[in-house]
């Protein structure tokens, strides 16, 4: 079942986040938001473990979640920020071929959480990249991607560089902002359960962090029993063939476009505009 009272005290900590022009108090807020995200997963996850009735009522789902119309230009870089956001919640993500869609595979509760910061974490994304291209930072910028050359026996690959177009600079400065982005919300995660784990064993007589003792629930094996419900439900509902990768060398490498979408990734806040519980969808062009 959703939590709408957790969803508006992760959104209060985001506005926090909004609210200050230091980075570092913006990046204690975002990571605290995430941290209250994880930590109330865990204590679902605990709960239903003692509630058998619970257990039963409360499986994982899989969800529908719009990105953005076919055509469009980018969607691979809005995929990989709901990807990076789904990896830090417990949620496992199938991608349409088109990039128009994903399909999310987990706990309603988690999956709630992962639609939210998407919705506000893209439309930040977008409009850092929109910044990073009118102040034309990029001219000037070189660009690197892997081509073919010949054909046949005489077929070679090789690095070609060349001046940095706005669309190459945008896919780098998005995918960099969606990785920075993955790498802050997993930082707060780790935390989260590190944390649930040494109260777990501050409860415990003999202090140690391990599965279970005669037939005691602990919240390592806990977890580890969600991951595995949630692999399990993901191996028997999806259809998928092949594995979805985020970009491709004949898209082009540019390292100044990647150095700002990371600091772009950094700084992201979450704007007043864009509450938890607010109206989902894909990002409109």
């Amino acid at each position: 079942m959703r939590d709408d009272k957790l969803l508006t005290r992760i959104a209060a900590l985001l506005r926090q986040a909004e609210g200050t022009d230091n980075p570092h108090e913006a990046e204690t807020f975002m990571q605290a938001a995430q941290r209250l995200a994880t930590t109330a997963s865990i204590d679902l996850a605990v709960a239903r473990a003692h509630d058998p009735a619970a257990q039963a009522r409360t499986t994982p789902l899989s969800r529908q979640i719009a990105i953005g119309e076919a055509g469009k230009r980018g969607l691979k870089t809005y995929v990989q920020l709901f990807v990076a956001i789904a990896r830090a919640n417990d949620v496992t993500v199938d991608v349409a071929g088109n990039s128009t869609f994903v399909l999310a595979y987990g706990f309603e509760a988690d999956i709630d959480t992962c639609e939210a910061l998407y919705t506000s974490l893209v439309v930040q994304m977008v409009a850092a990249s929109d910044g990073y291209l009118r102040s034309g930072a990029y001219k000037g910028e070189q660009f690197s991607r892997v081509v073919t050359r010949g054909s046949g026996w005489r077929a070679r690959r090789v690095v070609e560089t060349k001046p940095l177009s706005p669309i190459t600079a945008r896919l780098n400065f998005q995918s960099a902002f969606a990785e920075r982005i993955g790498t802050r919300l997993g930082e707060a995660r780790a935390q989260a359960r590190a944390q649930a784990l040494d109260a777990d064993a501050e409860n415990r007589p003999d202090g140690a962090r391990v599965p279970a003792d005669n037939g005691r629930v602990t919240t390592e094996l806990v977890l580890r029993n969600k991951e595995i419900e949630v692999a399990d439900y993901y191996r028997s509902e999806s259809t998928a063939r092949g594995t979805w990768r985020p970009s491709s060398a004949s898209a082009g490498y540019s390292e100044a476009a990647r150095r700002a979408g990371d600091h772009a990734g950094r700084r992201a806040k979450i704007g007043p505009d864009r509450e938890f519980g607010g109206a989902r969808g894909a990002l409109e062009a």
